[in-house]
């Protein structure tokens, strides 16, 4: 078949192609005019990042904006939400009266309501913004507009409603935590207080002031021991003077005054003597304390108190060898008067040697006290180990407890200042960029695209049905088809002859027909489009 073919067969059946189409076509406008409008009422919500930064106070929320407004979004679409929206909004009252409740909820939550992700968005004179869309779908434009205002005002408020619990909820918890902490520390501290009070002076920490103490203690031990041999020695001394002035006493008193003028000089030499011996022990007693008996002072001072001993002892043998002279002329002195001075210096010197005696007494005593204490000091310091474990245990355990204190206290004050920062609305919020808008055009049905699909659809249809009767007619309809069968000359053609009056009859049946059906779509299609203009808000 060519060109001419299907021109011929689309001539014959001009009126199956031709009705299915104008049929499709009244049904697309129809559909396109009763379909209801579909207004989109949309709103853009901007994440404003803290005032604050976050290097000076941290944010104690875990969640970042994108999953909380998943999470907010979940909860604002819930069935006891939406069904207080539709209420309050007097959504779908047609639906409502043929249809439950659950499924206009569903319907809502999936087709309706429309929530945006949240992305980087270029907006003039802000530049580019953390934001996100919420868009609703509705038959009035004006109550799309409401319920788009009243999804967003809730997102906005609930964000901050539940930002500020959320953080309440960390602080509380933490505060509950450094409650725990602290209570924890104190138990921890009282054990470790009553143990130092049980053991004191033997705790392990006190070692080194127990060993400081007991070289004190030894020290003053040393000093004492020192001053108890300087006393001796005072007290030697002092009972070497008594026993030389009693012998000077009784000789005195023997002679009953007379003395020769060489007995007086060696008298007088040997209180020398024994005068220089005594300074010269007070001297190597005070180099003693000081130097060693390397030191060369102390050599000179022992030198000279040999020296001064031998010096003594042959004045006190030559006078011991030497027999009085007769004729040696004695010295008159009056006895009385040195005996009474030999009296008073005897009786000073004894009370010397008593008082050296009370303070060597005192000195043992506080020896004795010094050695009971160095006693308690050595057994506090043999007594460490026993009790070291337990306190290291106790130690070790003060420490952590203080650590998780500090931590606690650390994370406490700022998950403070997080909460205080949102209280004041000064944390992550939710503002709005675009309210919410009022369509002016529907954006559903699309009538233009409706129609014309209608229309294509029928002329499809109406070619199909055109195709199928031209398959089943196998009649010859031109000299082509005869040409094409019988393989024959065509010599000539008879045209088919037909009575006018059937012929004209025919025609007018069909222009009625068509006229009908046109008038009667076209009646269709504008009562259609009435309505829609009539109903249209």
């Amino acid at each position: 078949m060519d060109i001419e073919d299907y021109i011929d067969v689309m001539r014959r059946h001009r009126g199956w192609i031709l009705g299915p189409a104008f049929v499709f076509l009244v049904a697309g406008v129809v559909v396109a005019f009763l379909w209801p409008d579909t207004y989109v009422s949309s709103a853009v919500i901007k994440v404003v990042p803290a005032q604050v930064p976050e290097a000076y106070v941290q944010s104690n929320l875990n969640q970042d904006m994108t999953n909380h407004i998943m999470s907010m979004a979940q909860s604002i679409l819930s069935r006891s939400n939406l069904t207080s929206l539709i209420n309050t909004q007097n959504l779908y009252p047609k639906e409502r009266a043929r249809q439950p409740l659950e499924d206009i909820i569903e319907r809502m939550q999936k087709k309706d309501v429309s929530i945006g992700a949240v992305e980087n968005q270029h907006v003039a004179g802000q530049g580019p913004v953390t934001a996100f869309q919420i868009s609703f779908r509705y038959s009035n434009r004006l109550v799309a507009q409401k319920v788009t205002e009243d999804i967003v005002g809730r997102f906005i408020s609930q964000n901050i409603q539940e930002r500020s619990q959320a953080s309440r909820d960390t602080t509380e918890f933490l505060t509950g935590e450094f409650e725990d902490a602290k209570k924890k520390l104190e138990e921890v501290e009282q054990r470790l207080s009553e143990f130092r009070i049980r053991n004191m002076g033997r705790l392990p920490d006190q070692m080194n002031a127990n060993q400081a103490q007991l070289s004190s203690m030894q020290m003053q031990m040393t000093t004492l021991d020192a001053g108890i041999s300087r006393i001796n020695q005072d007290k030697l001394l002092a009972e070497n003077q008594l026993r030389i002035l009693k012998d000077r006493y009784n000789s005195i008193k023997q002679s009953g005054g007379d003395q020769t003028v060489a007995t007086v000089q060696r008298n007088d030499q040997l209180a020398d003597k024994e005068r220089q011996i005594v300074s010269l022990e007070n001297t190597l007693a005070i180099l003693r304390d000081r130097y060693k008996d390397t030191y060369p002072d102390v050599q000179r001072a022992l030198t000279l108190l040999a020296q001064a001993r031998k010096d003594r002892d042959e004045l006190m043998k030559e006078d011991a060898e030497k027999k009085p002279d007769p004729a040696a002329a004695p010295v008159r002195r009056p006895a009385n008067r040195e005996l009474l001075d030999l009296e008073a210096n005897i009786r000073r010197i004894e009370g010397e040697i008593a008082a050296k005696d009370i303070e060597m007494k005192d000195r043992q005593k506080e020896m004795a006290q010094l050695s009971a204490a160095m006693k308690g000091l050595e057994a506090r310091i043999e007594g460490v180990p026993v009790g070291e474990k337990e306190y290291s245990d106790l130690l070790r355990d003060r420490d952590l407890a203080r650590q998780q204190y500090d931590e606690m206290n650390a994370k406490k004050n700022k998950s403070e200042m997080a909460t205080k920062l949102e209280n004041t609305k000064q944390g992550e919020t939710l503002d709005l960029l675009d309210p919410a808008s009022l369509p002016q055009t529907p954006t559903e049905p699309k009538r233009p695209v409706i129609v014309a699909v209608a229309a294509a659809i029928g002329f499809a249809v109406g070619l199909m049905f055109a195709g199928a009767r031209e398959m089943k007619d196998t009649s010859l309809k031109n000299l082509k088809d005869v040409r094409a069968y019988t393989k024959l000359p065509i010599l000539g053609s008879v045209p088919l002859l037909e009575n006018d009056l059937v012929v004209r009859r025919r025609r007018r049946l069909a222009w009625l027909a068509w006229s009908t059906a046109c008038l009667l779509g076209v009646v269709i299609m504008s009562g259609s489009m009435v309505y829609y203009y009539a109903t249209r808000v």
